[in-house]
């Protein structure tokens, strides 16, 4: 294989994420992104060393055996989901066998299929299931009409319209059509990322599974002074076509060079600013930025399995660090069954909006840092204590009078900061749960666990979001017994040997 060649070969299998590994003849294969198992597909190669390879899609010559039609127009083009044309009984083994390869890569994991492993929950809904979704303005092709969707697949600029998007339910389509719709008539540009010139950024929208109530927010530059107000009555007068309630409409401002949904300002033009939905028999206000599982049934499983791994925590006398806690999903579901909890989070409206929770559902046992958990546990280490012993003084100079019993982590992507983590481990906990929403963070994060005694006694991959190559692990890691803590005996080689064998790994 030369770099530009185009080549033919058949999909062996995936891994995660939908990276497709393509067997070109028997010394050569390419690792090629959206593709399946069992396809026989036409590549450009991109890059080679050693047999091995990069290449892009350029067509799918013969279907695997498997495939369907799906249910979405804009699927191929549009750059968010990738197993729509799979079943999603296919869709869920095809997700195990990716998680459980990356997991048993971990030294002294290789077997965990011996019964720790639980397989794969699938999501109690397969479309429309989300509860948030972020649209981009732009066009579908240079020059062309203003549009408002997702960013087509392998684009950075243009973008697909996702009026018709079959992951979230027909509210969601009929505000973002009726938007476009609305702009365009007005004659109002999107703002271009490259001159940094425009004033249409993005539509957000967010809906509460149980409660129905819809929060839109529309962001945009500061360079036109447009009267928003027609906007919002707009959007109001869609009150019965939807299925749910606008609850909140929100203008927010960003004059950033990113091309990321952020606020400078946030105006409030209707109703709150946040929506509130339940969940396990709590209510939580979800503000514009605060972080929610965008799957809420999905969630209500995850938590449910979480909550059935930490099981009995000490009688209602634990304390546990819920680090990463995002808007205190889980540390409010830990607190009836707790001391005291304490949540670590970055975002600070999410931290309010944690509190608020709390007061919310009566929980005076719940404590909420703002902070980056890395620094958080510095300071709390700070002045000569370190986490082991967990000096009071250093753990009060950030809140916290305690140290932990149980600690639940739920990292962002990128997976623990390696100081942050050990640090989590000096602490000594005997049990800890892992969720993860990038499997092969998880599995770095498991090598260190490992190599300083825990062990992994359950895991199971569980649904978040279907369609699309993301997955959720769940995972009770155990310390195991310390050397020192072993009693000196006389056995025979025979008994010697027998429990080494039931020991081994340990």
């Amino acid at each position: 294989m030369k770099r530009g060649e185009i080549v033919t070969g058949k999909v062996e299998r995936t891994d995660y994420p939908s990276k497709g590994i393509v067997r070109v003849d028997s010394d050569n294969t390419l690792s090629v992104k959206n593709v399946l198992p069992g396809q026989t597909v036409s590549v450009r190669v991109k890059k080679v060393r050693g047999g091995k390879g990069e290449g892009s899609l350029i067509e799918v010559i013969k279907p695997a055996d498997n495939e369907i039609t799906p249910p979405c127009e804009s699927f191929g083009i549009c750059g968010g989901c990738a197993y729509m044309n799979l079943s999603y009984e296919d869709q869920l083994k095809l997700k195990e066998g990716q998680v459980l390869k990356l997991i048993k890569s971990v030294r002294g994991l290789e077997d965990i299929d011996d019964g720790r492993w639980q397989g794969i929950k699938g999501s109690p809904a397969h479309l429309g299931y989300r509860n948030k979704m972020e649209y981009t303005f732009g066009d579908e092709y240079k020059d062309g009409p203003l549009s408002l969707g997702l960013h087509k697949r392998g684009s950075f600029y243009d973008v697909v319209s996702a009026g018709g998007c079959k992951i979230c339910d027909e509210d969601y389509g009929l505000i973002v059509n009726e938007t476009l719709d609305f702009f365009k008539e007005k004659g109002i540009s999107y703002y271009h990322r490259l001159r940094h010139e425009g004033y249409l950024r993005h539509l957000m929208v967010r809906k509460a599974f149980h409660t129905d109530e819809i929060m839109v927010a529309i962001v945009t530059t500061t360079q036109l002074d447009f009267d928003m107000e027609q906007y919002k009555d707009m959007l109001l007068g869609l009150s019965d076509k939807l299925k749910g309630k606008i609850v909140s409409v929100i203008h927010t401002l960003n004059d950033s060079l990113a091309d990321i949904v952020q606020s400078d300002k946030s105006i409030v033009l209707y109703g709150k600013d946040y929506i509130t939905e339940k969940m396990l028999g709590m209510e939580f206000r979800i503000s514009e930025f605060s972080f929610f599982q965008t799957n809420t049934r999905g969630a209500e499983l995850l938590y449910e399995t979480a909550r059935d791994y930490i099981g009995d925590i000490g009688k209602g006398e634990a304390v546990v660090y819920d680090l990463y806690s995002g808007t205190g999903t889980i540390a409010q579901m830990m607190a009836p069954v707790a001391k005291k909890v304490y949540g670590v989070e970055i975002v600070k409206e999410a931290v309010e909006a944690a509190k608020e929770n709390a007061k919310l559902n009566g929980l005076d046992n719940c404590e909420f840092i703002a902070g980056d958990v890395l620094k958080v546990l510095e300071e709390a280490t700070a002045g000569g204590a370190d986490s082991s012993a967990c000096g009071t003084a250093g753990l009060e100079a950030v809140g916290i009078s305690e140290a932990p019993d149980f600690i639940i982590l739920d990292p962002p992507r990128d997976g623990i900061h390696p100081k942050a983590l050990r640090k989590i481990i000096d602490y000594g906990v005997e049990r800890l749960i892992y969720i993860s929403c990038k499997p092969t963070s998880l599995a770095r994060d498991l090598e260190t666990f490992l190599a300083h005694g825990y062990d992994v006694v359950k895991a199971v991959a569980i649904e978040q979001f279907p369609n699309t190559s993301h997955i959720e692990v769940c995972c009770l890691l155990e310390r195991l017994r310390s050397t020192k803590e072993h009693i000196e005996i006389t056995i025979d080689a025979e008994d010697y040997y027998r429990i080494k064998d039931a020991q081994k790994g340990v």
